[in-house]
């Protein structure tokens, strides 16, 4: 049972997922990895090679097989860094399709990397009001990720944008913010602040004022930087308590290309992928957000 709140109430369950980036296995392994190692879904990309061959519906069925859940990550405008040719408009039919396809498979919830740093303020507007208006429509909860390069890169410009689009949900990844901003985001700090109640599922890696990822969250010189994250994890899941939200959803999301610490010459990274969000979920689930 999760442990009750300082005021005497329980918080609702935690689930974690595994996530695929950086997974070359097949579907069926990956769901048998999950299930060994205690995760409660996967969070996989939609175009990841893992769902190759699959329809929509043999996937649900395998995962509840498995009675493991399903969040989708979609990335319009090209791969995780958008092209800059791409407009508004065809970043919009981009998801047209994918939310589509995402839905036929029974996710829990979608989460999307979209949008792109390089656009003016009244494009950005008029792209996310078009983009929300879509997501109502989906019928599944749709959540944007604060993810570097996109719409949402800006710490310090997310309370103009949440004033603006109140129907704004949000996917947290701070540790983009930590790279755009050079500084760890911190609970008291106005991005952290504005964005708190939006929050409905977080990326939980650590970065840090130079980086999006930190070699390994556990080694003794990036303490101040998982504290730094903790902190901000446990308001989100303090805020979904206050508005019953329901069970929190959170993966692990250490990764490769470039964001993991490389040794030179070799390019062998300094630790493994697998092990560190295995180790994150598991340091969650025993509790590091309690109290």
């Amino acid at each position: 049972m999760t442990p009750p709140t300082e005021d005497g109430r329980v918080a609702p369950p935690l689930l974690l997922f595994q996530t695929l980036w950086g997974y070359n296995g097949d579907l069926r392994s990956a769901i048998v990895r999950a299930r060994q190692l205690g995760f409660d879904g996967l969070e996989v990309n939609l175009n990841h090679h893992a769902l190759d061959g699959w329809s929509a519906q043999g996937v649900r069925e395998h995962l509840d097989q498995a009675n493991l859940e399903l969040i989708i990550e979609l990335v319009s405008g090209g791969d995780y860094v958008p092209d800059l040719l791409c407009s508004w408009e065809q970043h919009l039919a981009d998801l047209d399709g994918q939310l589509d396809r995402a839905g036929a498979m029974r996710p829990r919830r979608i989460s999307v990397i979209t949008g792109s740093d390089s656009w003016a303020d009244d494009i950005q507007d008029r792209f996310l009001e078009a983009l929300l208006d879509r997501i109502e429509g989906c019928g599944y909860p749709v959540s944007l990720e604060t993810h570097r390069s996109r719409s949402l890169f800006n710490p310090w410009r997310c309370a103009a944008l949440m004033a603006k689009h109140p129907r704004l949900r949000l996917t947290a990844d701070i540790s983009h913010w930590c790279a755009v901003s050079e500084r760890l985001m911190l609970p008291e700090l106005e991005p952290i602040s504005a964005i708190a109640d939006r929050v409905d599922h977080i990326h939980a890696r650590v970065g840090h004022a130079q980086g999006p990822s930190v070699g390994h969250p556990f080694a003794p010189e990036w303490g101040e930087a998982l504290e730094a994250h903790r902190r901000c994890w446990q308001l989100f899941l303090l805020r979904q308590l206050e508005r019953g939200h329901g069970a929190s959803t959170i993966t692990p999301e250490f990764g490769p290309d470039g964001y993991l610490p490389c040794l030179p010459f070799t390019a062998m990274p300094v630790a493994d992928l697998g092990a560190i969000n295995t180790a994150m979920a598991q340091w969650l689930r025993q509790g590091a957000l309690n109290g």
